[in-house]
């Protein structure tokens, strides 16, 4: 009776220790399960942190994190039921199985009831998910194509180079964008999706920029080889005719008064000092040219330009002023007629609908009228001041024209 009974309390704890067994069993697949899914939700939590910082994704990652903690305090638990009972001894009783069967059996239900609040907490998140990887599904393409960029825009310095280019400027603009490049491979994960985007699209603007500069190079070169050859002619051309700039003061002197010609006395000289400075910088541009330092080239050959339209006017000041001085000695009247037609349109446009002109309109007008007159009288006496009553006469229609788009802007009429 004794033996049998031993053997069937024996059995009894054989069957305790084996239902503690599959309790252990259970809390670890459960553990593993929320574990995983813990893993999967971490992963869409930095997928809409990356993508999102709209309120509502900080929220969802305050939630995780709060979930994280109590996932912490169940598996803490868990790791503690397993501590509690080594199920392996032989000689473990009966009632230790039970209690480490209760234990664990709690502890896996725990895990259950905390995977399921992982799970629900999951679902919520899926419409900032959706969109956070939609989001995402712009970084992509755009770092590759700022990659292409910049591997199209180092091609491009490799060709350039390989004709004698030196194009340090471009390189050193190309290199400048390697700190960027190490941001943008650092991903969306850092530094968001939006300021990744951003930073393909510069890098990609600015490759293409340096590229393109760089493609262009050899004609830019070529351009302003032409314009320098072009350059120098002109300004040698300027230098001769200012020296022909002396016979026609000469003639202004015999044939006219003194102020006619006075403000002209220093244009020879001028002009010869002008093209003097205007050479020594196309020396300079030259050498800036050799030195493929074409930011410097091309503000050297603007100036030239500048400078050489500017003595160009002043030298083809003295034949102009002669053409129009014979002109109106010939017959002053023309340019008097001239004048004289200009104010009577304006009085007729002034008077348009009108009984009486307005006043605003009617004084400039009878002024002009009298300056005209003025001027022509002074052409009476001895030595006549042409140059003057072509003043007078210019300043005379800008004052009408004034007047004119007055009365226009006042009817609404063009």
């Amino acid at each position: 009776m004794t033996t049998a009974s031993r053997r069937w309390f024996g059995g009894r704890d054989e069957s305790r220790r084996a239902d503690a067994q599959a309790a252990k069993d259970a809390a670890a697949a459960a553990f593993y399960e929320l574990d995983t899914a813990q893993r999967d939700l971490r992963i869409s939590i930095e997928t809409i942190a990356a993508a999102d910082g709209s309120p509502a994704a900080r929220q969802a990652t305050e939630g995780f994190a709060a979930l994280g903690r109590r996932i912490d305090e169940v598996s803490r638990a868990y790791i503690e039921a397993v501590d509690a009972h080594d199920l392996d001894r032989v000689d473990l009783e009966g009632a230790a199985a039970h209690q480490a069967r209760q234990l664990l059996t709690r502890a896996r239900d725990e895990l259950v009831r905390v995977k399921g609040e992982l799970e629900r907490f999951a679902q919520g998140l899926q419409p900032l998910l959706d969109k956070a990887e939609t989001q995402l599904a712009r970084v992509a393409p755009a770092r590759e194509r700022a990659k292409a960029a910049l591997l199209a825009a180092s091609d491009a310095l490799d060709a350039v180079r390989a004709q004698g280019m030196r194009a340090d400027d471009l390189a050193a603009r190309l290199a400048a964008l390697g700190p960027e490049l190490t941001k943008l491979n650092q991903g969306a994960a850092r530094h968001g999706v939006q300021e990744t985007v951003q930073r393909a699209d510069r890098i990609l603007r600015d490759a293409e920029t340096v590229r393109a500069e760089a493609v262009r190079l050899p004609e830019r070169a070529a351009e302003i080889d032409r314009r320098l050859v072009s350059l120098r002619t002109r300004a040698q051309a300027l230098r001769n005719r200012a020296d022909r700039v002396d016979p026609v003061l000469s003639e202004l002197r015999r044939r006219f008064s003194a102020a006619c010609w006075q403000d002209l006395q220093h244009v020879p000289d001028q002009a010869v000092r002008d093209v003097a400075r205007a050479e020594d910088r196309l020396g300079e541009a030259a050498r800036a040219r050799e030195e493929q330092r074409w930011a410097d080239v091309s503000a050297l050959v603007g100036a030239v330009r500048a400078a050489l339209d500017a003595t160009d006017e002043a030298v083809s000041a003295a034949q102009d002023r002669l053409t129009r001085l014979e002109a109106v000695a010939r017959d002053p009247k023309a340019e008097a007629e001239r004048t004289r037609f200009a104010i009577r349109d304006a009085q007729r446009l002034a008077m348009a609908g009108r009984s009486v002109p307005d006043p605003r309109h009617a004084r400039p007008l009878d002024e002009a009228v009298a300056r005209m007159e003025r001027a022509l009288a002074g052409l009476e006496g001895r030595h006549p001041d042409y140059w003057h009553f072509l003043q007078e006469m210019e300043q005379v229609r800008v004052a009408v024209g004034r007047v004119v788009s007055d009365i226009r802007d006042q009817r609404g009429t063009g």
